[in-house]
């Protein structure tokens, strides 16, 4: 494909008669991509390896072609020719794409992409086509451009693949949600600013960084997340996502997850309570919940993944760590990971937060604390045959001002939602068995729920 749009540029042809082949290669192009993608996306893994990386690297060379041509098409056809707000459509369309593949893989967005989105979509104001709905489309050019500046704006480091493909499908139907605002910029959650001159996605206002006097487009998500705080009550009242014209995603403990960190993160003002400060120590990190459970019970375990990480900045809440060397395992944003330093010997619970990775070696995460250790717990519950199941699962010990409670990390589907009561089965010097109640969800991700457990007052 891309050999044919290169051979384009050389074929001796009337601008009508390229208008005509673009036309063809662009929805080849676009087929081809939309076949290829979910085998690509079906068993990523971070960092994403070369093979990989490859064939989603020539697909974003074909999008940015896909982008250039048909934008220089709009420019330079003479009528009759497609209509420029379709030329307009599929070059928003094809960087929209770009920017969504490059979430996907966990991968920086490439250089130039987000500022030709926002000078297209300008373009496409300038001659009040933005509204339109070119025909053989379902949508308007101002929901395809919305639809990736939201994207844009969900933090995708801070997703799996499969949550980016959610979201994405999420904004295709609720992008006309956003509020467009043409009065001053209020600082309040959910608004954000957009400078095309920048090859960023849309700033939040409550940044405090150089904004232009003159903003050429602002809008606010308050709608959206009013909107969203509605569909997660009714999906926790048992209403199918089908009935709410949701992606069945949204139907999984993971999908909820989304919906719900996506309401508070554009709810809140999100303000950072604690510094961060530099670091360049060394730290050891295992990952998921039965190499966690392995580590808590010896502190040492030869069959879990243990690779070698250097921290490049911390807080009291967190740190941002870097890959140096080992084999980092099934690592994934959402999932449970613990580390530990040379002068410390217990082993920190962290939940990944972020990740990005610009080549198949590299790797940097965003990790969040959330307890200095875990007590390792065996949970019996029955299955679905005669006997009883038992599930690796850690209770993580309450934090004074922090979490007045316990709290249970199990693996996301483990328990039934209208399980609430609990057997755990701890072993130390003696065998305890505790009985708990489930009080509350207080993290869900495509991993990991972590639970706000209760000593059970109405025993078995």
């Amino acid at each position: 494909m891309r050999l044919h749009l290169k051979d384009l540029h050389d074929v001796q042809a009337t601008p009508l008669q390229r208008a005509h082949a673009l036309d063809r290669l662009y929805k080849r192009g676009m087929t081809v991509i939309a076949c290829l993608l979910p085998s690509v996306t079906s068993e990523l893994v971070l960092p994403v390896p070369r093979k990989t990386r490859r064939i989603v690297n020539s697909v974003l060379d074909l999008l940015q072609m896909l982008a250039d041509d048909t934008l220089a098409l709009q420019e330079g056809v003479p009528r009759p020719a497609p209509p420029p707000e379709l030329a307009l459509w599929r070059s928003l369309q094809a960087l929209a794409q770009q920017l969504m593949i490059s979430h996907l893989i966990a991968c920086p967005t490439p250089t130039g992409c987000w500022q030709q989105l926002h000078q297209t979509y300008a373009t496409a104001r300038r001659l009040q086509v933005n509204t339109a709905v070119p025909k053989g489309t379902s949508r308007s050019l101002q929901d395809v451009y919305y639809s990736a500046v939201l994207l844009g704006c969900a933090q995708p480091a801070s997703l799996t693949p499969l949550e980016v493909l959610f979201l994405a499908a999420y904004f295709e139907r609720f992008a006309d949600q956003v509020e467009v605002l043409s009065a001053a910029l209020p600082i309040t959650p959910g608004t954000f600013w957009i400078d095309p001159a920048r090859d960023v996605a849309a700033l939040s206002s409550l940044r405090k960084i150089s904004r232009p006097t003159d903003l050429p487009d602002c809008f606010s998500c308050l709608r959206l997340c009013l909107l969203l705080k509605d569909q997660i009550a009714q999906l926790d009242a048992g209403i199918p996502a089908q009935e709410l014209n949701l992606p069945d995603f949204a139907g999984t403990p993971a999908g909820r997850g989304v919906l719900v960190r996506l309401a508070a993160r554009w709810g809140d003002s999100g303000k950072r309570r604690f510094l961060r400060r530099r670091q360049n120590h060394r730290t050891l990190l295992g990952t998921g919940i039965d190499g966690l459970w392995q580590l808590s019970k010896t502190g040492e375990a030869a069959n879990v993944n243990v690779s070698t990480w250097m921290v490049t900045n911390e807080s009291p809440e967190g740190y941002a760590v870097m890959h140096v060397a080992g084999n980092t395992g099934a690592l994934s944003v959402g999932n449970v990971v613990a580390i530990r330093t040379d002068s410390d010997q217990n082993w920190q619970i962290c939940l990944v937060r972020w990740a990005l990775s610009e080549n198949p070696e590299h790797l940097e995460l965003g990790l969040q604390i959330l307890a200095p250790k875990a007590v390792p717990a065996i949970l019996a519950q029955p299955s679905h045959g005669t006997g009883t199941e038992h599930l690796r699962v850690l209770i993580l010990p309450a934090i004074p001002k922090l979490r007045s409670g316990q709290t249970l990390v199990v693996a996301t589907g483990a328990l039934p939602k209208e399980r609430k009561k609990l057997l755990l089965l701890i072993e130390g010097d003696n065998i305890s068995v505790r009985e708990v109640h489930r009080t509350s969800i207080d993290e869900q991700t495509s991993s990991v729920e972590i639970l706000s457990i209760e000593p059970d007052q109405n025993p078995f």
